[in-house]
């Protein structure tokens, strides 16, 4: 699971820059920015669920 919100963080940072270099596509970084956040946030969440073996 947190290979793929990795993947995903590479993905809408990509996305970001994009929207950030190519000129007119200011809304793409926009979109991309908010999405990375969410992303962390969810993989922040997660990290701290499988921190601790259920239990304990």
């Amino acid at each position: 699971m947190l290979r793929l919100i990795g993947i995903l963080l590479v993905v809408w940072l990509a996305v970001t820059v994009l929207g950030a270099v190519v000129k007119g596509l200011f809304w793409l970084a926009v979109v991309g920015a908010l999405f990375f956040v969410a992303t962390a946030a969810i993989g922040y969440v997660k990290r701290n669920d499988q921190a601790l073996p259920p239990g304990r």
